[in-house]
């Protein structure tokens, strides 16, 4: 049949209205869009200098400002998250030295922002999240954009790799792709949280106090082309003000990156939306894999298990992906394997925890291994701080059943003071002895690990402390006695006669480290305890001269007087 043109015409007249009707819509949603404010998100953890700056700066009909954090407020990130709030540009200021949080140095403050915050936020969001239409993120902290590796694949990895029938070449070939792929370097740790983000400024190493970056931030903002915030074009103008701090710009991680599956894995766990249940068994499916992925992922697995409450364990889902993780002898032969082979003590003590909280290990079978541990390093020569750290952190202060395991298996020797440490720390009291006098030893390798057992074990005999300090006053070696002043000051003396003591050095010291050493001692400890006019009229005459100008000295001189 054929169509009569007049019916033709009519309909494609309607379709011509439609069309037209349907772009001046999109034309009409368009300038609404161009002309609704960007949203910029500020996290303002130490300085607001940044933030003021931008807030002075961009016209408030484009720009409008939330300020993230509430103080006295747990989970604000959260909370910002649930109320919908979306951001287009983020500005966060804080300190960031070690890569794990965004903090302040503020003593009267006590607000920071962790990066597994972050992961969740980023992780649990759907396509209209916290960050989910960011354009520019603005890291003001040191280090944030490091590129350093986290972690790198150390002497177990490779031997593991070897094991495996790997050439030595292949091995350390597949070493370097490991530390790349689970480095977690702070940039990439970032790159991770920020997915897709066109735009990331930070700093690469030092990066300037708000004070000094608030004055950058105006010259930049003199000559900033309106709409450049917000736009995830880089600024070469910004990029050059901060350049000499260090400051560069990247990209937010995206799919075609080839490490981009790693953060599919940091996100099924981070994930809040999943079950627990899920990430248990995924958990699992992660200890499956090769020993060298499992030791790279020690962190991640740590972080995770830390989360399994016993309050979880009685869930039926739960409890039963947690036995089928404890019934997996092959996975837990592989992953004990690796840990005793590790060369950080520190790492394998931390993998064997790990094991405990898995069910691989009893709580007496990590006692055996830690024993075991320090017997091995006793024997190789290898105790140090770091071992002192464990032995004092992994077992109660009155044990000394596990120092007289440890003695038994002939491994300590009494010319160590590093051995002595490590029994003093199971519960040795002559262990104990050998440690607390070495505190005035001019060695210095005896005297750091003297210092790591009193950080455990505070001295309580007051017939020791007194005995000690006596010690510490006729040293004759002004940089030893410096540490051991440094450590005793840890103590915080409530004795007056040891303070008294320790007051009577400074008169006599010939070190203007030393002085200082008193002085912190002394207002650290309860001074109100000395004749404080005598003892501040004593300080100001026999006080060295200090070429940084006021010091602790003068510090504690003003107290005193205050006090008197």
């Amino acid at each position: 049949m054929p169509f009569r043109r007049p019916a033709v015409l009519s309909l494609l007249s309607r379709l011509a209205r439609r069309a037209a009707w349907a772009l001046g819509l999109a034309a009409a949603s368009s300038a609404a869009a161009a002309t609704e404010p960007k949203t910029v998100c500020t996290v303002t953890i130490n300085s607001p200098d940044e933030r003021d700056s931008f807030q002075r700066h961009l016209p408030p009909a484009d720009y409008r400002f939330v300020e993230l954090v509430q103080r006295g407020q747990a989970d604000w990130l959260n909370t910002a998250r649930q109320q919908g709030v979306r951001c287009d540009v983020l500005v966060i200021s804080g300190h960031f030295d070690d890569g794990t949080e965004f903090y302040t140095d503020r003593f009267d403050d006590r607000e920071f922002l962790t990066v597994h915050e972050m992961q969740r936020t980023a992780c649990s969001a759907s396509g209209d999240g916290l960050f989910s239409q960011l354009k520019e993120v603005y890291l003001f902290g040191c280090n944030t954009l490091q590129s350093t590796p986290r972690h790198v694949a150390s002497g177990e990895v490779l031997r593991s790799l070897e094991a495996s029938g790997r050439s030595s070449a292949d091995a350390q070939r597949l070493a370097a792709v490991l530390s790349e792929r689970y480095g977690q370097s702070n940039r990439d740790r970032l790159r991770h949280v920020f997915k897709d983000v066109p735009l990331l400024y930070g700093f690469s190493s030092k990066a300037p106090l708000g004070r000094h970056a608030g004055p950058l931030l105006e010259r930049y903002f003199k000559t900033a082309p309106a709409g450049e915030i917000g736009s995830g074009v880089p600024s070469p103008t910004l990029l050059s003000l901060f350049g000499p701090s260090s400051m560069i710009a990247v990209a937010g991680l995206t799919d075609a990156d080839p490490h981009a599956g790693f953060r599919q894995d940091l996100c099924t766990l981070a994930d809040d939306r999943r079950p627990k249940t899920e990430k248990i068994t995924f958990l699992h499916q992660l200890l499956q894999r090769d020993p060298s992925d499992v030791r790279m992922l020690l962190e991640l697995l740590e972080q995770h298990a830390s989360s399994i409450t016993p309050a979880l364990r009685q869930q039926a889902g739960a409890a039963a992906a947690l036995r089928a993780i404890e019934g997996d002898q092959r996975s837990r032969e592989r992953f004990l394997a690796l840990a005793r082979d590790a060369d950080d003590s520190a790492v394998q003590a931390r993998m064997m925890a790990l094991a405990r909280t898995l069910g691989w290990l009893t709580p007496a079978q990590e006692q055996a291994e830690l024993l075991h541990l320090l017997a091995q390093r006793m024997a190789r020569g290898k105790v140090g701080a770091t071992e002192v750290d464990l032995a004092c952190t992994a077992r109660p202060r009155h044990e000394p059943v596990l120092a007289q395991r440890l003695i038994a298996t002939g491994a300590p020797q009494a010319a160590h003071v590093s051995h002595a440490a490590v029994l003093a720390c199971l519960g040795s009291p002559e262990g104990h002895r050998r440690t607390v006098h070495a505190l005035t030893s001019v060695d210095e390798t005896d005297l750091e690990i003297a210092q790591a057992y009193l950080r455990h074990r505070p001295l309580s005999d007051l017939q020791e402390l007194r005995a000690l300090t006596t010690g510490i006053a006729r040293m004759g070696t002004a940089t030893a006695q410096v540490r051991a002043l440094e450590t005793l000051a840890k103590q915080r003396l409530a004795d007056a006669q040891s303070l008294q003591e320790i007051a009577g050095l400074f008169p006599r010291a010939r070190s203007l480290e030393v002085q200082r050493a008193i002085a912190g001692i002394l207002i650290r400890a309860d001074y109100h305890l000395l004749e404080k006019t005598e003892l501040a009229r004593a300080l100001r005459q026999h006080r060295l001269k200090s070429p940084d100008g006021s010091d602790v000295i003068d510090m504690l001189i003003r107290l005193l007087q205050t006090a008197a």
